[in-house]
């Protein structure tokens, strides 16, 4: 698996498949993120709107996917994680599972009982023993805001940490928080048998430090799209594996 994790928030089906059919056509990629932004939790809302009108029993565009049979493409090489920012993230979470996910995090910040959440998806999506040890993952995102001891409690029901790199989430294109560096540096002190990945503003520059840290992965949005050459890009920050041997 490479460094990067590349990011997509999409603002449609169409510019959803045309970023996922781009990324895929680069070798290096062996996992994509998919940021799905309620407008609730996060905002602005990014496509699709998972919420249905049940008044009018019109499901969304995402439950129509799902019934149709779509699947996320080159499931066989390519492990898609789905970065959920929202409040209903459970539900939203069956849905992307459905088109092939494997990847699921959650936001600590977006229920009141964070344990409850982590053993209520993993007792209905499967996990460890009795289902398929692997098949899904489970991570805890973090705002730079937050308290580390947010997380204490679910350390044990997890896979990685993810630490936001960005003061307001859910937006591409933001500055890189340097406040981020302070807070991985203490989780890696305390836990440095767990996984972190930073997602959020980062560039070459915060990913030589982040790398020094420790950081496992680093989920990179408009740092490659919005590149005038998104493959040449991304090679550069792979170079960084090399580098501290991440």
């Amino acid at each position: 698996m490479g460094l990067v994790t590349p990011a997509v928030l999409p603002s449609s089906r169409k510019d959803l498949e045309e970023k996922l059919a781009l990324f895929a056509r680069m070798p290096s990629v062996g996992r994509i993120q998919i940021d799905v932004v309620d407008g609730k939790f996060a905002s602005p809302a990014s496509w699709p709107s998972i919420k249905s009108d049940l008044i009018l029993g019109t499901p969304s565009e995402l439950e129509q996917m799902v019934t149709e049979g779509y699947m996320l493409p080159r499931l066989d090489c390519i492990e898609y994680e789905i970065d959920l920012m929202c409040l209903d993230a459970e539900r939203a979470a069956a849905l992307w599972l459905a088109l092939g996910a494997t990847r699921l995090i959650f936001h600590a910040e977006s229920t009141t009982d964070l344990p409850r959440l982590l053993a209520s998806v993993r007792g209905r999506f499967g996990a460890g023993d009795g289902f398929v040890p692997g098949l899904i993952s489970y991570g805890l995102a973090m705002n730079i805001a937050s308290d580390l001891a947010l997380l204490e409690p679910c350390l044990s029901e997890i896979q990685f940490v993810q630490f936001m790199g960005i003061a307001r989430i859910g937006q591409q294109g933001q500055a890189f928080d340097p406040h981020v560096i302070k807070k991985v540096s203490e989780f890696r002190a305390k836990h440095p048998e767990i996984p972190v990945q930073v997602d959020g503003g980062v560039t070459l520059a915060s990913a030589h430090e982040l790398t020094a840290l420790g950081v496992t992965n680093l989920v990179v949005g408009s740092g490659i799209l919005k590149a005038s050459d998104p493959s040449k890009a991304l090679a550069e920050f792979e170079k960084l594996r090399t580098s501290y041997g991440v």
